[in-house]
């Protein structure tokens, strides 16, 4: 926890990356080929053919465009309660209250077209129509170094969002731009260690900014574009992948081939519903006996066995992150969902609400059979296996749900405008060991819109989720930094979510990350987790790129 009105001063990001440990495995993939032009290829979820979009207010800019173009200003280690990295800022103080944040941002930092990064530019970004925090009420400039936001709520919960979240914009670039959401910034000017160079239909590059205050070890990075996990194994078993982080049922093969290869907790796997009917969501799903029902009626340790190999683990229906969250779990509150399957229950909740068994064994209502649609992104093979089971499981409870798959931009444009019955998606942990962030940004009513309407950048309440209790237990949550006071506020949150399920509770993720630890040097080990591994958390990745170098020959 960071406490009021002390001051953290943090080494330089040179001094990290020297104290970086090397995790050595033998020898490298067969067939590598991938550094011999000191280019480091990586696989971080595109799909073909690329379009240009380095836009980072869109809501689905291409991997890279956020961490290695434009920067935060520190970079939060989720895996650690050590203090943040220094970026664009260098040091930063809460008032007593922690309703005034004093930030310092270092002298010698340039865009990439050689403008000076300066206080001018993080007070726009803060008070820039489309990324203004919902609570921020000024932003001055203390000095030439330094900036003050005031708040109106004590921010010490959000800390995270403010200074590891929110990316500096330049100003001379951006402002007066009254449609910033809408471009592909295809020439995007930032503050981060590389640029964009080159692209295609099937790959697009950056290389090293040399503006950058410490300029980066690797010249030049690959990013491809793959249709589907088994394609990106075949790859790496090729030597023609560098770092992605897949999930892969042959995973031994590729480490006896030659690749690093870590394991770590991941994001939390849950079915998306869109379930206000108040703010136009449709279907059997906006029912919370329905919601609640679907819950009971999946076999979590078959999903785990047979779609993800054995490598997920529990999570709690409360989103408290299991292990690492367990003192904000209330008491009385459930801590994991239940993981085998319990059709009866599912069926006396149903039958509770009026539903009733038709001739094909489908609960209906009204004469309106209980069935459903359900989507998981094309290629991303343990979701869609877990979709299968999924509906074969709510089959066996009498409920049918219709498991589809469909491109990674569907899947962004139906969360971001709440056009969907059921997805099987993620949400992603909070960097802190505290849910706060999770019940902010996925809960509150400030941060969701009626259906049809995209959401704001940065906003991720998929689900349309609107609870007045919710709303203000956040508030009392981020007002405090009394843990007493902020774990009763928790607990009211936590009774209302476990019994509306906005989302559907599956397991946490494990994230595989597969690197190559022969040709390059710097990566996050056990002993070492500078930063979360996994390619898909674009700041943490964006951190570990910069901080890698070609090992020496």
């Amino acid at each position: 926890m960071l406490r009021p009105s002390s001051r953290h001063r943090f080494v330089t990001a040179a001094a990290v990356t020297t104290s970086l440990a090397l995790l050595a495995s033998g020898c490298a993939a067969s067939g590598s080929s991938t550094a011999t032009d000191d280019t480091l290829t990586v696989f971080a979820g595109a799909q073909t053919p690329v379009v240009a979009n380095f836009n980072p207010l869109s809501p689905s800019p291409l991997a890279g465009t956020n961490g290695l173009v434009y920067q935060p200003l520190f970079h939060f280690n989720r895996m650690s309660s050590e203090e943040p990295h220094p970026l664009i800022g260098t040091d930063y103080e809460f008032s007593a209250d922690g309703r005034e944040l004093t930030v310092d941002i270092r002298d010698d930092a340039k865009w990439n077209d050689g403008e000076p990064i300066t206080v001018d530019d993080v007070i726009f970004t803060f008070t820039y129509e489309f990324t203004r925090p919902e609570t921020l009420t000024d932003a001055v400039a203390i000095d030439e170094n330094t900036v003050k936001l005031v708040f109106s709520d004590p921010q010490f919960v959000n800390v995270v969002a403010i200074l590891g979240m929110a990316l500096i914009l330049p100003q001379h670039i951006w402002e007066g731009n009254d449609d910033p959401t809408g471009g592909t910034n295809e020439d995007p000017v930032g503050s981060g260690p590389y640029v964009v160079d080159e692209l295609s239909g099937g790959a697009y590059t950056f290389t090293a900014n040399e503006e950058y205050w410490d300029e980066p070890a690797l010249k030049d990075i690959r990013f491809l574009a793959i249709d589907g996990n088994q394609a990106a194994e075949d790859l790496i078993a090729a030597g023609e992948i560098d770092y992605t982080s897949i999930f892969s049922a042959n995973y031994q093969s590729l480490v006896d081939g030659g690749m690093g290869y870590m394991v770590l907790p991941s994001d939390p796997t849950v079915l998306y519903t869109c379930s206000n009917a108040e703010l136009g969501c449709v279907g059997p799903q906006t029912d919370p006996a329905v919601r609640e029902a679907i819950y009971l009626a999946i076999d979590r340790e078959t999903i785990t066995d047979k779609a993800f190999v054995g490598l997920t683990t529990p999570m709690s229906p409360t989103l408290a992150l299991l292990g690492r969250d367990d003192k904000w779990i209330g008491e009385g509150q459930p801590h994991e969902a239940p993981q085998t399957a319990d059709p009866a229950a599912a069926g006396a909740v149903l039958e509770a609400a009026g539903y009733t068994k038709n001739g094909d064994g489908i609960y209906e209502k009204d004469g309106v059979p209980l069935e459903l649609t359900m989507n998981s992104v094309d290629g991303w093979t343990d979701y869609n296996n877990a979709g299968k089971l999924i509906e074969e499981q709510a089959r066996a409870a009498g409920i049918k749900i219709t498991a589809g798959t469909f491109s990674w931009q569907e899947f962004s444009d139906g969360r971001q405008t709440g056009q969907f019955e059921l997805m099987l998606g993620f949400m992603q942990t909070t960097p802190l060991a505290d849910p706060w962030k999770i019940y902010n940004d996925f809960l509150t009513t400030t941060f969701t819109a009626p259906v049809g309407e995209e959401l704001a950048p940065g906003h991720l309440n998929f689900s349309r989720y609107s609870n007045p209790i919710v709303d203000e237990a956040v508030k009392a949550a981020a007002a405090t930094d009394d843990e007493a006071v902020k774990a009763a506020a928790y607990d009211r949150i936590q009774t209302e979510i476990v019994r509306d399920l906005p989302y559907i509770p599956v397991n946490i993720n494990a994230a595989q990350t597969f690197f190559n630890d022969t040709d390059y040097t710097g990566w996050p080990t056990e002993d070492d987790l500078y930063a979360y591994q996994q390619t898909g958390s674009a700041l943490d990745m964006a951190y570990i790129l910069q901080n890698l170098k070609p090992a020496e020959k």
